[in-house]
C-alpha cells in the first residue's frame, strides 16, 4: 500500500518532521507483521509529525503493548516519509523520468529509459565487514542486499537503487532525515551517472542492473 504525491513537496519541512523523531529512541519491538500493518496504515496519510502522534495515542493509548505500537507506527511514519522523499529528490533530477502507475510496486522511475526501484538501507550490520571494505567492493555489498532484503531472502530480480547510510556514532537511521544531504548525494551521483558504470549481478531469470550510492558521516 504505497501512495506517492510529489506536487509541491516541500523538502525542507518534510526534513524538518522527520527530525522530530530524533527524541524517541528508534527501536521496534517486534519484526513487522501484516496485522500491525493494517492497524497503523493510517501513517501513510499523515506529513505532520505531531500528528501522527495524536493519532496513534487515539488509537492505541489503552492498548496493552501501547509503547510497541507507538514505536512500530512512528518507525514506519519515519521510514515512509523519508522513502518518499527520496523518491521525489531522483524524480526531479534531469536524468530521470518517473512511473506513470503511482501504484507501481517494480520500479519507481526511469533513468535514461531504464526502470530502476529504488531502496534507501542503514548500513547493515549483518553484512559482516565495516563500511571501508563494502564501499571499496559495492558488488560485494549490492548482492547482500539483495538477498538479505527480499521477501523470504528471494532474490529481488529487478533493477535496484541501493542508498546506504552510515554514521560513525552507529545510530545510521537518523541519516534518513538529512534530506538537503541526501539530496546533494543523490544529485551528485545522478550528473555523473552512465549505465555503463553500474554492477550487473546475475540471477535465475537472467541479469539485473544496480548501484550502492553511499552517504558517510
Amino acid at each position: 500500500m504505497i501512495f506517492r504525491s510529489f506536487a509541491g513537496v516541500n523538502l525542507e519541512l518534510v526534513e524538518i518532521q522527520l527530525k522530530k523523531r530524533w527524541a524517541s529512541e528508534y527501536k521496534w519491538g517486534r519484526k513487522q507483521a501484516d496485522i500491525w500493518d493494517s492497524q497503523t496504515n493510517f501513517i501513510y496519510t499523515i506529513a505532520d509529525f505531531d500528528e501522527v502522534v495524536a493519532r496513534i495515542y487515539t488509537e492505541f493509548n489503552t492498548h496493552r503493548k501501547y509503547e510497541d505500537l507507538r514505536n512500530y507506527a512512528l518507525n514506519r511514519w519515519y521510514n515512509f516519509q523519508s522513502a518518499m522523499a527520496v523518491e521525489h529528490i531522483f524524480n526531479v533530477h534531469s536524468k530521470v523520468r518517473r512511473v506513470k502507475n503511482d501504484k507501481d510496486r517494480e520500479k519507481d522511475f526511469y533513468i535514461y529509459g531504464v526502470a530502476f526501484d529504488h531502496k534507501t538501507s542503514v548500513f547493515p550490520s549483518g553484512f559482516g565487514k565495516d563500511v571501508d571494505y563494502a564501499v571499496d567492493n559495492p558488488r560485494e555489498l549490492a548482492k547482500w542486499l539483495y538477498v538479505n532484503q527480499s521477501e523470504q531472502q528471494r532474490f529481488h530480480a529487478k533493477n535496484r537503487l541501493f542508498l546506504v547510510l552510515h554514521k560513525n556514532d552507529g545510530e545510521h537511521w537518523k541519516l534518513k532525515a538529512e534530506l538537503s544531504w541526501i539530496k546533494v548525494l543523490v544529485d551528485t551521483y545522478l550528473d555523473s551517472y552512465r549505465e555503463l558504470d553500474l554492477i550487473s549481478l546475475k540471477h535465475s531469470k537472467g541479469m539485473i542492473k544496480t548501484d550502492v550510492i553511499f552517504g558517510c558521516r
